[in-house]
């Protein structure tokens, strides 16, 4: 499907049961093949870069039998069977950073790669942190970013080993997981972190999974980590993955933006995931929204007009919501500044260039920056905007929010949200109404 052609809506309303969260599922893969023993896991998200990680698993050798109600992985104890791989991880970036990491202490001869994409998003600052500790990874085409050799090499784990935290935390991440795996002769392991450390919910999802895996590491503010000396991953025997945050963002804000309530399921006060934060948002900027343990519920605001009021707000921690409320701008009243998402920069693509393009094809007046963006609305949206996608699953989604100001929207390329929702455009329908 080349396009998609939404709206014009004015109402949103209904209850939406979301499926589970990317960022958890493709930790909980990893972490089962490296564990001891056997992980049934249920909730899988099944999507693009789910695929492309379990792919890669059993090119590995490793056994991954998933019938689409629950996906059961058998354990290696940490050392890969296969010790040769050339492995194609598509636009996957936690399957990119974590497997390069895990794989640079697997004794093996590996090729890691993926879309042209992915080829421009940076992993340097991972690759000289692994380098420190003597792995030996190769640039096969420009430095600093994939297609990636890895090689056999000896480790040393006698100082603390630096990464840099400004770019994408999941080099955080993929350091993390992969550490327990090296000989470290009977000393804890330890990780310090230069600079600030962005995206930080994301970080407590790996250290909670970890945990739930048996290794419990200790953390000294954003900073500084250890992981235990001799710390092993065990199966916990079988787990279930939340419901996607960052998905909820999308109907959470239809439901501000557009009456309401919408409800979603899955997630909720209890959650790991960093990205319920995004609710808290919106209250800010008026929405009525209420919470239990495992769903969230968002109307429009209940006095004045009904619309929301523009924030001001640094987004460090919640990038990924950050560009539901980009698009939830076009409804508020007021200037809407997001601060410090520089990280969208290097992201499926150009983030901030791609959002501003998209909120001006509406009518927005936008200012862009290295690290910001503000959003001035128009007094009426334009109708039958076309919004270019760029193959990124987050920019399809927060533009068909656009068509609840009772505008036609064509979104291009629709099917780039099978990276982790294929079937996000069903369900927003089910909750968009026309009147």
């Amino acid at each position: 499907m080349d396009y998609l052609d939404l709206g014009p809506y004015s109402r949103a309303f209904g209850v939406v049961s979301l499926p589970g969260s990317k960022s958890i599922s493709n930790r909980v893969l990893l972490l089962a093949a490296l564990a001891r023993g056997e992980t049934t896991i249920s909730n899988l998200l099944d999507s693009d870069d789910t695929r492309a990680m379990q792919a890669a698993l059993g090119t590995l050798g490793v056994q991954v039998d998933n019938n689409g109600e629950r996906c059961i992985v058998t354990g290696t104890g940490g050392v890969f069977p296969s010790e040769s791989a050339d492995l194609f991880l598509g636009n996957a970036g936690t399957a990119v950073r974590t497997l390069t990491a895990v794989l640079s202490l697997n004794d093996g001869y590996y090729r890691v790669h993926g879309v042209p994409r992915m080829h421009q998003r940076p992993i340097g600052d991972l690759v000289d942190g692994l380098r420190q500790i003597g792995a030996r990874i190769d640039y096969e085409e420009t430095p600093g970013f994939p297609p990636l050799k890895i090689k056999p090499a000896p480790i040393s784990l006698d100082a603390p080993i630096h990464v840099r935290g400004n770019v994408s935390s999941q080099f955080l991440t993929a350091l993390l997981i992969a550490l327990p795996l090296a000989d470290s002769h009977g000393s804890p392991i330890v990780i310090e972190v230069d600079g600030e450390l962005i995206s930080k919910p994301y970080i407590d999802i790996t250290l909670r999974l970890m945990q739930r895996f048996g290794i419990d590491v200790e953390r000294v503010g954003w900073k500084r980590f250890t992981i235990p000396a001799g710390a092993r991953y065990t199966s916990p025997g079988a787990i279930m993955v939340e419901a996607d945050a960052s998905s909820a963002s999308y109907f959470l804000a239809a439901g501000a933006l557009a009456g309401g309530p919408v409800r979603v399921e899955g997630v909720g006060r209890t959650s790991m995931q960093g990205d319920v934060a995004f609710a808290a948002t919106l209250r800010q900027m008026g929405a009525d929204i209420t919470m239990g343990d495992d769903w969230i519920e968002a109307r429009s605001p209940g006095s004045g007009d009904g619309r929301l009021m523009a924030i001001d707000m640094d987004f460090n921690m919640i990038p990924d919501a950050a560009m539901t409320i980009a698009v939830a701008a076009l409804f508020a009243k007021g200037r809407t500044r997001l601060r410090n998402i520089a990280s969208w920069r290097v992201k499926e693509t150009d983030r901030i260039a791609a959002m501003a393009q998209g909120l001006r094809r509406v009518g927005a007046t936008v200012e862009e920056g290295d690290d910001y963006l503000v959003v001035t609305p128009p007094s009426r949206l334009t109708s039958h905007a076309v919004i270019d996608t760029y193959d990124d699953h987050r920019v399809a989604m927060c533009f068909s929010l656009a068509s609840l100001g009772d505008v036609a929207i064509r979104i291009n390329n629709p099917e780039c949200t099978g990276k982790t929702f294929p079937e996000y455009f069903d369900y927003f329908t089910r909750v968009a109404k026309a009147f």
